[in-house]
């Protein structure tokens, strides 16, 4: 992996020019560090990450626009724009568009990790189905949690 660099990510560029589908959101990378790895993300109204940890990382979202539900550590809350979500290592999460507009916000964890080939293996699966897509996810160091006993 690269040494960050200095520069300037314009708005609507990202690393090499990637865009990832990612559980039905839009992933564009925008820096890459062993340090260091920031995506802009839009989620659609009414897609989702379901419950997950991050035994390795620690975890931002700064909001841009709309509305994100989230779970954190079990409890219900929400961020607007102007807003930060901070997740650290090994604490649960998981976050929701129930609005009717997109979200958008910018992400980054650090250390790297294995995230970013993660999001490269997701975006490559030929369906993301949720079986698989967990499977995978813990191969790359982010563990999914079951659904709550009411769920379904």
């Amino acid at each position: 992996m690269k040494p960050l660099t200095a520069g300037v990510t314009r708005a609507n560029e990202g690393i090499d020019a990637i865009t990832w589908n990612i559980l039905g959101q839009t992933y564009v990378p925008k820096t890459l560090s062993e340090d260091s790895f920031s995506w802009h993300a839009i989620f659609p109204p009414g897609t989702f990450v379901p419950p997950h940890i991050h035994p390795t990382q620690d975890e931002f979202i700064y909001m841009l626009e709309g509305r994100l539900d989230l779970v954190l550590d079990g409890q219900e809350s929400h961020a607007l724009p102007g807003d930060l979500i901070r997740l650290p290592r090994n604490v649960p999460h998981g976050l929701f568009n129930k609005s009717d507009t997109p979200v958008k916000c910018l992400f980054w964890v650090a250390p790297t990790g294995r995230l970013y080939d993660l999001f490269w293996a997701i975006h490559s699966m030929k369906e993301q189905n949720p079986a698989e897509v967990v499977a995978l996810a813990a191969r790359y160091e982010i563990d999914f949690l079951p659904p709550p006993p009411d769920a379904g």
